[in-house]
C-alpha cells in the first residue's frame, strides 16, 4: 500500500495538480522555485531528502497557442524535462506517472486505444509525444492519455463538431487516485475520460446555457475527433 507521503507530484499549481492535492493532501507538492525539471542537481538532492515510491509527472508548457510562440520552451520543459524526470525516477528506482494528451492523435478518426498511431496535431501535442517517448524507456512507467477541463466550462461557447472524451478535472483526478492506490504496479500505456460526445454535449453538462460554435468560425487548427477508447481502464475496474 502506498502512502501518500511517498507520492510526488510536479506541477502541483496547475488544474490537475490542485484537485489531486485535494485527493491525496498529504503528498509532496514541491513548487517550481524548489523542483525546478530542468535542474537535475535540485531535483536529485530533493529526491536525497525524502523516500518517493510514485512521482506524477504534471508540470509542462501546456497551452497549444503558447507552445506556438514559444516552442524551444515548450521543448525544454516538456521534453528535456521530462526527460531528465525519468532520468531522477531511473536513479531512485521510482514509479514514474507521466500524464500525456488525447492530442497525440491525428483527430481524423477518433474512439483511439493505447495501440492505435499516433499522428500529433500541433507542436504542444508533439511535445508531449517526446515526453512520452523518453517515459517509455524507463519500465517502471505508467503513460495516461487523457483530456480534462476546469469543474464548470470557462468559455461562452462549445463546438459542436469536435468530439471527445474530456471530463471534469475532479472526476479524472479520483481516476488517477484510483490507479495509484488499487493498480499501483500498472505500467504501460492507459487512457482515461469519458464516453464519446461533442464538446458542447461535454460543455453543458456544467454550464446548460453555454453557446454553439463551429470549428470553421475559429482561425486555429481544431482536430475533429480525438475521443479515447477507455476500455482498457473500465475492464480493470470492472466499470461498464
Amino acid at each position: 500500500m502506498i502512502k501518500e507521503e511517498e507520492i510526488l507530484v510536479t506541477g502541483g499549481s496547475g488544474l490537475l495538480g490542485r484537485e489531486l492535492h485535494k485527493l491525496i493532501s498529504r503528498a509532496n507538492y514541491p513548487s517550481h522555485r524548489n523542483f525546478d525539471v530542468n535542474d537535475f542537481p535540485q531535483i536529485e538532492q530533493y529526491l536525497n531528502k525524502c523516500r518517493i515510491k510514485i512521482l506524477i509527472h504534471l508540470a509542462a508548457i501546456t497551452s497549444p497557442p503558447t507552445v506556438d510562440e514559444i516552442p524551444l520552451g515548450a521543448m525544454y520543459t516538456n521534453i528535456t524535462g521530462t526527460t531528465k524526470i525519468v532520468d531522477l525516477c531511473a536513479t531512485f528506482n521510482t514509479k514514474l506517472i507521466y500524464i500525456s494528451t488525447d492530442y497525440v492523435f491525428s483527430g481524423l478518426d477518433g474512439n483511439y486505444n493505447e495501440y492505435s498511431p499516433i499522428n500529433p496535431v500541433n507542436k504542444y501535442a508533439w511535445s508531449k509525444l517526446g515526453g512520452e517517448c523518453a517515459v517509455r524507456m524507463y519500465d517502471n512507467s505508467l503513460i495516461i492519455r487523457t483530456s480534462f477541463g476546469p469543474n464548470k466550462f470557462p468559455y461562452e461557447k462549445a463546438f459542436t463538431d469536435q468530439w471527445t472524451s474530456r471530463q471534469s478535472v475532479s472526476i479524472i483526478a479520483r481516476k488517477i487516485v484510483r490507479i495509484i492506490k488499487e493498480k499501483p504496479d500498472l505500467t504501460g500505456i492507459i487512457h482515461i475520460g469519458g464516453d464519446r460526445k461533442t464538446v458542447y454535449e461535454y460543455a453543458r453538462e456544467s454550464k446548460p446555457d453555454v453557446g454553439r460554435l463551429k470549428r470553421a468560425d475559429v482561425d486555429f487548427k481544431v482536430p475533429r475527433d480525438t475521443s479515447l477508447d477507455c476500455s482498457k481502464y473500465k475492464a480493470l475496474f470492472e466499470e461498464e
